[in-house]
């Protein structure tokens, strides 16, 4: 569970690097693009830097990921950064359901994609923390 869960955040990351060549229209697609377009009337690289941060972000809850099932050298505070990372995933995984539910998301079907995808990767961790913690 948690090398699937690290494999897929280093997927998201490598995605997210990918959609930087046609980001504008990435942007559009997930429906991110006013947000983006405000940053970018702040600085012209804010888009992209924010967007290099939050590669870093998924190849390091990736790494975590694959250290915790032993594919990956052991990363410090691995246990508590599983459970982090696990929390993380699904509270932004729950609170996406939020404005869903309350009839106030512009893309509802991409949205409950996108809260669908966070629960699971974050049951991918929590479960697999405890798998791992529980025999040891």
């Amino acid at each position: 569970m948690l090398k699937l869960g690290g494999y897929i955040n280093i997927l998201i990351a490598i995605g997210h690097v990918v959609s930087l060549l046609w980001a504008e229209q990435v942007f559009e697609l997930t429906g991110v693009a006013d947000k983006m377009a405000y940053l970018m009337q702040i600085h012209s690289t804010l888009p992209y830097l924010l967007t290099i941060l939050v590669v870093v972000a998924f190849l390091i809850f990736g790494l975590y990921g694959l250290s915790a099932d032993d594919k990956f050298r052991k990363l410090p505070f691995l246990k508590p950064a599983i459970f982090t990372i696990a929390g993380i995933y699904l509270l932004r995984g729950i609170a996406g359901f939020i404005p869903i539910i309350a009839g106030q998301s512009k893309y509802p079907t991409l949205d409950t994609c996108y809260s669908l995808i966070a629960v699971f990767v974050g049951l991918l961790y929590l479960i697999g923390g405890i798998k791992k913690w529980r025999t040891k």
